[in-house]
Order: C-alpha cells, then structure tokens, then sequence
C-alpha cells in the first residue's frame, strides 16, 4: 500500500468513524431535548437543516446538480418519497428517545442490514445466498424472541429498519450525492415544517425559545443533522464499502452502551437472546459482504455488496 493510499485510507476511517459515533451519540443529544414534543422537534430538525444545507451547497458551489436533481420529474418524485420515508425515520427515533426504548432502537439498526437485503429480494428481485438466507432466518428468531418471552412486538425497532431500509432502497434508484439529495429531501419537507412551527408560535404552545437550552439545540439541528451526512460522504469516497459496512456497527453499538449504561434501561435475559440471534445474523451477513462470492454467483450482490450503507436518522 502506497503513503498516498494508506493516507486516503486513514482519512476514510477516520471519517466513517467521527460519522457512525455522532450518529451514535445522537440519544444524548435527543435526550437533552426531552420536554419538547417529538413533531416539533422534526419540524425544526427540517427547517435548520434545510437553512445550513443552503449554505453548505452554496460554498460548494453545487447548485447546478441540485437544481439538476429539482428539473427531473422522476427524480423529484423518488426524493419526496425518500423524504417521507427518513421524516417518518426521524420522529419514530426522536420519540423512543424520549420515551426511554433507546435499547429498541438500537436493536433497529442493528436489523437494518438484514431487512435492507429482504427488500433488495422483493423489490430487486436478488437472490439469497447461503450465509444471507441464515443471516435473515437468525435475524427473525432474534424478533420472534421478543415477541414471544416480552409479549410484544417491537415495533419501534421494525419501524426503525423499515423506514430506514426503504429509505435506502429508494436512494439508490436515485443518482444523487448524499448532500444535495437530503437538501431536496428536506427542502420539500420545508413548508409542510414551517407551517406548522406557525401554528404552535399562535398558540403560544412553541418551545423554541421557552428557555435558552431548547432554543440553542434546536437551532443546532441543522449541523447536527447535515454534518456526520457529509462526514460519511468522504469516508465512502475513501473506502470500499465493505469496510463503511463494518464500521457501521459503531453506531447502534454506542447507543445501546447509552441506553443500558447511561439512561438505565433494563437489559434482560431476553433481551440478550434476542441481540445474541441477531449479532450472529450479522456476523454472518459481514462475511457475505467480505467475501461477496457466494452473492455474485446467486445474483443477490445487489444491496448488500454495491450500495453503501445509508445514513440513518
């Protein structure tokens, strides 16, 4: 490996990293807005990043590729329903954080991968190989787990990996770089924000400056947001995207640390069952993208050995 390429490498995994660990900070910071209800929180989370998106796109000078992206009625299309999709990823997630399942919604992300390659099945019509076919079959039992021995679905982790994976299966029909995507994407999502940030200001029942604390982390959504976005950006510009896939794990790693060390949430004896099926279905699913092989030869490469992994929340 030459100076130049193990820089490039370094700088990757440096960034991959500073991207998956703010991403898996993000419940301390969700946290420390508890108090203020999860759709306002959204609505702000949309605007700020709409706001400090513009002047990111406008020192770039990347303008021509947004307005490309705003022309193409197809692409315009998918990016609103994208936008539906990681809004409706968002306030699931500013809600459980609030609401104390931070544990559940780490076990989302942990599933994403699996159910990203489900839907690369339904929708992409990919075949399984077979270290994925037992990635998914483990992935399951880790659900039906708590399903069975907690007596309840875990609905917060499923609508997490689907929204998210949906997400994800949309964007990669789109030929978009990450940040003027998410700038259609909440730039659409603008008004709809807007007007409803109106409508708790009559009220009187906005929390935006009911005291200095909430009005400083709103108003920082927008970096908070965009910034590990473009952090990822450069890690995959840098790295093969098996090794982005790997690093992935960072994230809900560092959140269920949160959930179970900082916030006290119960992590039972079902809960390690359940998380014991579904890191083995992802130790497994690992090996299909190291040793992708097995994939190409079945044609279900797809998801699983091109697309990155997309940024969540």
């Amino acid at each position: 490996m030459s100076p130049d390429t193990a820089r490039t490498r370094r700088a990757g995994v440096g960034y991959a990293a500073a991207a998956y660990l703010s991403w898996g900070l993000f419940p301390l910071y969700f946290r420390a807005l508890k108090g203020v209800p999860a759709p306002e929180v959204l609505a702000h989370r949309i605007t700020w990043s709409a706001a400090f998106l513009v002047i990111v796109v406008t020192a770039l000078r990347r303008w021509p590729q947004v307005l490309r992206l705003v022309r193409s009625p197809r692409t315009l299309a998918a990016l609103a329903a994208s936008a539906v999709f990681i809004s409706t990823n968002w306030l699931v997630y500013i809600w459980a954080v609030n609401a104390g399942h931070v544990l559940e919604a780490s076990l989302g992300y942990f599933v994403n991968p699996i159910v990203t390659v489900l839907l690369g099945v339904v929708f992409l019509r990919e075949r399984l190989g077979r270290r994925q076919r037992a990635a998914v079959a483990l992935a399951a039992a880790g659900v039906l787990v708590l399903v069975v021995r907690a007596g309840r679905v875990p609905w917060v982790a499923l609508a997490l990996a689907v929204t998210f994976g949906l997400y994800g299966l949309v964007r990669k029909q789109v030929r978009a770089d990450a940040v003027d995507g998410l700038l259609v994407e909440v730039g659409l999502l603008a008004p709809i924000a807007l007007a409803f940030q109106g409508v708790l200001a009559t009220s009187g029942t906005s929390q935006f400056s009911a005291t200095l604390r909430f009005t400083l982390l709103l108003a920082a959504s927008g970096i908070v947001t965009a910034m590990p976005l473009i952090w990822f950006a450069n890690a995959v510009a840098r790295l093969r995207l098996s090794t982005v896939g790997i690093l992935q794990y960072l994230n809900p790693t560092a959140q269920l640390a949160i959930a179970v060390f900082l916030f006290g949430e119960a992590f039972t004896v079902t809960h390690a069952l359940a998380f014991g099926c579904i890191w083995a279905a992802l130790a497994l699913y690992s090996q299909a993208v190291l040793r992708p092989g097995e994939a190409a030869r079945s044609g279900g490469a797809g998801l699983v050995g091109r697309q990155a992994p997309r940024p969540p929340r």
